[in-house]
């Protein structure tokens, strides 16, 4: 089997591209172990597998690199996910909390040609629900520069470009506060305490997350400032 078509493979490439797409710190063994919750020994023997196949690039005991054939494609297995996500949102009903399970198995399933008729008729999206780029069919990806909220100074305006799908408890949150993808922020105390007051501009509601316009400004905690990255 290819290893564009291995499964196991497909979601090493895709969680150590993840990793350094919102932060520059490449992913370690033991990171990488832990986020796909496998043992450090498994991710060893697969780490030399890729090595041998050049998609990753790897020093014993150091971090993990894409090759640029790793990084192709991880992007492949990226676009599938984020189309199918904002597929499973915008045609089949779904909220954009519960997506992210559904795309992880059928990303595996779904044939380029399916994913192509996907694309052309949600018109070409440039963003998933959670306002993660998808990556063009040749590979090209959409990059702006942005900040995370619990970074962001005082007086900081941006526009949300992305929100973590890991929590979708979070995420309905979020939602019930008015903040998504394309909502304009403005941080109006520090991140050096425990909470984040940011201004929200008001917006209507999508059908992607569900936001409602609601009075500003909103407190959140630090920690689910740092699920929000905005623009720098």
């Amino acid at each position: 089997m290819p290893a564009s078509k291995n499964p196991a493979i497909e979601d090493y490439l895709k969680t150590v591209y993840s990793h350094t797409e919102w932060q520059p710190d490449p992913i370690t063994p033991k990171a990488l172990a832990d986020k796909l919750g496998v043992a450090p020994s498994s991710v060893t023997e697969m780490v030399k597998k890729m090595a041998a196949q050049g998609l990753i690039a790897h020093v014993p005991y150091g971090p993990l690199r894409l090759t640029d054939d790793g990084r192709d494609r991880a992007l492949a297995v990226v676009r599938r996910h984020r189309l199918i996500e904002t597929w499973l949102v915008r045609e089949m009903g779904y909220g954009w909390d519960e997506v992210h399970d559904e795309a992880e198995v059928l990303e595996h399933a779904l044939s380029d040609r399916l994913l192509e008729t996907i694309d052309a008729r949600l018109g070409r999206p440039s963003r998933d629900p959670h306002g993660d780029a998808i990556p063009a069919a040749d590979g090209s990806i959409a990059v702006e520069p942005f900040l995370r909220l619990d970074g962001a100074p005082a007086g900081h305006t941006g526009r949300v470009l992305r929100i973590s799908d890991r929590d979708p408890e979070r995420l309905r949150a979020l939602a019930a506060s008015g903040i998504a993808p394309g909502v304009s922020l403005t941080v109006r105390a520090d991140a050096s305490g425990e909470r984040v007051l940011v201004g929200v501009t008001p917006v209507a509601g999508d059908a992607a997350s569900g936001a409602a316009p609601v009075a500003s400004p909103v407190e959140l905690t630090v920690e689910a400032a740092a699920e929000i990255w905005v623009t720098g």
